[in-house]
């Protein structure tokens, strides 16, 4: 499935996805912001606006436990598996020609 997002947008779905696991954790702003390390205002931004550094979201996502989401992020895209159709395409050309 492939989804078309803004940088905007994907900001402000982690944002409600951590708020949403917060509070499944009956977890309070301010016990997270606590847990985590990450101001109170910083925390309360990016649940509201989605804005955070990088180092402030891992650092929540570590308190939440859910880091390990982020560790395949970037990771190498299999070697065996085409980038794309033109390349899938290619790869299983004919063999022979045609007489």
């Amino acid at each position: 499935m492939i989804s078309i997002k803004s940088p905007f947008e994907m900001a402000k779905e982690i944002a409600k996805k951590a708020q949403e696991k917060r509070l499944k954790l009956n977890m309070s702003q301010k016990t997270l912001s606590e847990k985590s390390g990450v101001s109170y205002g910083t925390l309360k931004k990016f649940e509201q606006k989605g804005q955070i550094s990088l180092d402030s979201l891992l650092k929540i996502a570590l308190a939440l436990g859910e880091l390990d989401t982020f560790e395949h992020l970037f990771t190498k895209v299999d070697d065996h598996l085409p980038a794309s159709i033109d390349e899938l395409l290619n790869k299983h050309s004919r063999k022979r020609g045609r007489q």
